[in-house]
């Protein structure tokens, strides 16, 4: 490059750069960065791009209303020798759903191992649960109807791991079994409705069905009438054994499935619990939190 056209380029570089220091968040933002004006005058324009992240960032609410280029994250700079290196940077929000996948993923291969020589007996307040779940196992008849459980009581306190310990006995002597988060099976289903009809067909035919966290979702005449009216409706049809894991009582999660204080949805609300106590007992499990 010849010296005039340097000397040209230079007097561009610094006009722009001074432009960009009438923000008062681009001024911030080198100063935390503590970087000269020589080295940041060169990454103006991809300096101006991580203060309009920023921007974005301090307005956002979730995931969900994300404005920036790469979701949840920010395109952020970090001074090394006499370069601005950029990268994307994960924001509060990504990060918690991250950690939420991992903990998901961590749970669900303890889930996996459950069995019963790992449920603890010695737990009083466990102990009719485990005795019930034992003797399910050792009575268990595929071609009777055998009722499942409902098992309701407070966060934490192993409810689906003792379910998915009884499941993973069952499937050593050839019974099919399956658990579905409730919550995230409403999720999946309306998002992609080509899967609707196989999906629901395979939780009709399944010998054990497990809808966990039921209570945990958000109510719509669709989920609760459609899906879950549905699966509940023919398993009771076909004498499936179907159980249920959630932090409502019945009377509480009869409530919950009243989406407008009418008569009309307090049938529909109520038909869903006939449903629900003719495929299972009621019974509830109070005990310290094992998730801390």
């Amino acid at each position: 490059m010849k010296k005039e056209e340097f000397q040209v380029k230079n007097k561009s570089l610094d006009f722009y750069y001074q432009e960009a220091l009438k923000d008062e968040r681009f001024l911030r933002l080198v100063k935390t960065l503590k970087v000269s004006d020589d080295i940041a005058k060169k990454y103006t324009s991809s300096l101006e791009d991580t203060v309009k992240e920023l921007n974005n960032c301090s307005n956002c609410k979730g995931l969900f209303g994300c404005k920036n280029k790469v979701n949840g994250c920010v395109y952020y700079p970090k001074l090394v020798g006499d370069k601005l290196i950029f990268s994307y940077r994960e924001c509060k929000y990504k990060t918690e759903l991250n950690n939420k996948e991992k903990e998901k993923l961590n749970n669900q291969k303890e889930l996996e191992l459950a069995s019963f020589k790992n449920l603890d007996f010695s737990d009083k307040k466990r102990a009719k649960v485990l005795r019930w779940a034992k003797s399910f196992y050792d009575n268990y008849d595929m071609t009777k109807r055998m009722k499942g459980l409902y098992l309701h009581g407070n966060f934490g306190c192993g409810k689906t791991y003792i379910i998915s310990a009884l499941f993973n006995e069952l499937n050593k002597i050839g019974v099919k079994t399956e658990i579905v988060y409730f919550p995230t099976l409403l999720r999946e289903l309306k998002s992609d409705f080509c899967e609707f009809g196989s999906t629901i067909d395979y939780l009709l035919d399944v010998d054990c069905l497990l809808i966990d966290d039921i209570g945990a979702e958000k109510v719509t005449s669709w989920g609760r009438d459609e899906v879950l009216g549905t699966i509940l409706q023919e398993r009771m049809n076909n004498y499936k054994t179907t159980f249920f894991t959630s932090n409502l009582t019945l009377e509480e999660l009869e409530n919950h499935f009243i989406i407008n204080n009418n008569s009309d949805e307090e049938i529909k609300s109520r038909r869903i619990m006939e449903r629900i106590k003719f495929l299972a007992l009621d019974m509830e499990l109070l005990s310290e939190n094992r998730r801390k």
